[in-house]
């Protein structure tokens, strides 16, 4: 079983209900038998929001970046992150490590391509903004579709991070899904953690976050490949009698 680094913080309840699913996705007898994790639940990352959408704000880049290289350092074989807007950073956090980065955005838009047609995005508008999904669909012939409300979306969001799930946000996420079937979307992705916390009230979506824990958990549970035996050398190797 392979050890994790787990970027948290962004927001806070998203990373507990990542770490939730983690524990149902594997068959435990016992304690030993689940994923070891390490996890930075940073909730003082740089706002994404204020960088990316206000302009206002420092950039979260250099500080995802040395989370991800304290992890490392402390034994992760991988690093993840759930939250979708953090992975705008991804280059970052990638040149900062040398273990794999579990990407949820580009196995998220994998899975969406399986559909055929044009993706539905629910997403923080900083995810369009900066065209996340956009060249990630675009780089394998896909094309997103975003609800035309994004205002509303982030008013959401600011209300599951100051209050947890409620009526209110729930209403704005289905309103905008719908929104997203009358303009053809083939499928729909929650790609918002914040989103996650309320993802069972729309089951005509899937969850980026749902993508993320299979991601973590092929990797934790597969054996590790043992390294081929170096050659020993013989009376025939040159430099040696």
């Amino acid at each position: 079983m392979k050890r994790v680094g787990i970027l948290g913080g962004m927001g806070p309840e998203a990373t507990v209900l990542l770490m939730q699913k983690l524990l149902r996705a594997v068959d435990a007898i016992d304690d030993a038998d689940h994923i070891p994790l390490l996890v930075d639940q940073n909730p003082q990352v740089p706002s994404r929001i204020r960088y990316l959408i206000e302009g206002t704000g420092k950039d979260p880049g250099p500080t995802l970046a040395a989370m991800a290289a304290n992890l490392e350092r402390a034994g992760a074989l991988a690093i993840a992150m759930p939250c979708n807007t953090g992975h705008h950073f991804v280059p970052e956090i990638r040149a900062a490590i040398s273990v794999p980065f579990l990407d949820m955005v580009q196995l998220s838009t994998t899975r969406a391509l399986q559909s055929g047609g044009p993706v539905g995005i629910l997403a923080s508008p900083a995810v369009r903004k900066v065209g996340l999904f956009d060249r990630a669909l675009q780089g394998q012939g896909g094309h997103a579709l975003y609800p035309d409300d994004q205002d509303a979306l982030l008013s959401a969001i600011r209300s599951l991070k100051s209050t947890g799930p409620n009526p209110a946000a729930l209403a704005t996420l289905k309103a905008a899904s719908a929104e997203l079937q009358k303009k053809g979307s083939a499928v729909q992705m929650i790609a918002c953690t914040e989103f996650s916390l309320l993802a069972s009230e729309l089951p005509q979506a899937f969850d980026t976050l749902d993508v993320l824990v299979k991601a973590i958990t092929d990797f934790a549970t597969k054996p590790t490949q043992p390294k081929a035996a170096a050659a020993r050398p013989t009376e025939e190797t040159p430099g040696h009698a």
